[in-house]
């Protein structure tokens, strides 16, 4: 999608599809395409995300106003949800270095006993952590 200007503020507006992806790898590659227009560079892993809505390399500028309108968000809980989150901690602990394995290890069996984070729910923090961020979730 492009980004725009909405008549009814000076933010500005993108959208990520969440039916154009099933997977964090799917995730990222739609956030590459909208988020990162025009330059050589694409998302690929969660602190890349983080780096890019800081802006001044992507679409918009460090102090850019920016709305991020995701569609299909239910869809993107669940494709992001326990089952993928599980299987991204036990390839993270699987590699080992340079992963912090007992960190890695600690998070999955949190989100075994249902007190842990999803990708979903860690994707929404990461956005959240930008002040100069509106997410809504549709």
């Amino acid at each position: 999608m492009e980004l725009s200007t909405s008549n009814n503020n000076k933010r500005k507006r993108t959208v990520i599809n969440g039916s154009h992806f099933s997977n964090l790898a799917g995730f990222y590659e739609e956030v590459s395409k909208v988020l990162t227009k025009d330059i050589n560079w694409k998302v690929g892993t969660l602190d890349g995300f983080n780096d890019i809505l800081y802006g001044g390399f992507g679409i918009f500028e460090n102090d850019d106003e920016v709305e991020i309108l995701w569609e299909e968000s239910e869809k993107s809980r669940k494709d992001l949800g326990f089952e993928a989150t599980k299987e991204f901690y036990e390839n993270k602990i699987k590699q080992g270095k340079p992963f912090n394995v007992e960190l890695i290890q600690e998070k999955l069996n949190k989100l075994i006993e249902g007190k842990g984070q999803t990708l979903f729910d860690v994707l929404l923090e990461i956005i959240e952590e930008h002040k100069n961020i509106v997410l809504i979730l549709n």
